[in-house]
Order: structure tokens, then sequence, then C-alpha cells
């Protein structure tokens, strides 16, 4: 049970340090532009893609970003 724990924790702590370096590049490319930002590549474009996709799905797209609010915000 301690390896399933320790792997749980792993995945955790790898998925903060993703939003972590998100919201990085998120604010770089804002505060930089996207021209100058050759490692992130275009973040708020992806993420503007993104919310459209959801926005376009109806309730699909709300049921689905329901779940992901849950799974994010589950500890």
């Amino acid at each position: 049970m301690s390896l399933i724990n320790s792997i749980k924790g792993t995945i955790g702590a790898l998925t903060e340090l993703a939003i972590m370096l998100l919201a990085l590049a998120i604010a770089a490319q804002l505060l930089v532009g996207s021209g100058n930002m050759s490692f992130f590549g275009s973040v708020v474009t992806n993420v503007i893609s993104l919310v459209n996709q959801l926005g376009n799905a109806g309730l699909a797209g709300l049921i689905s970003v329901g779940i992901i609010m849950w799974l994010f915000g589950k500890k």
C-alpha cells in the first residue's frame, strides 16, 4: 500500500509543478509577448483555444469543466 501512496504523492507533486509552470508561462507570455517566448510557445493561445472548445461543447463542455475542477480540487 505504501507504493501506491508514494506513486499518488509523486503524481500529485508533478501535477502541482505543471500547474505552476503553466502559470509562469502565461505570466511571462503576457509580459514579454508570444514572439519572444520560444521555450513556452503560444501558451495563452492554447488556453484560449481550450476554453473556446469547451464553451462550444455546450452542456458536455460544462460537465467536463466540472469534472476537471473536481479532479484538481481533490486532495
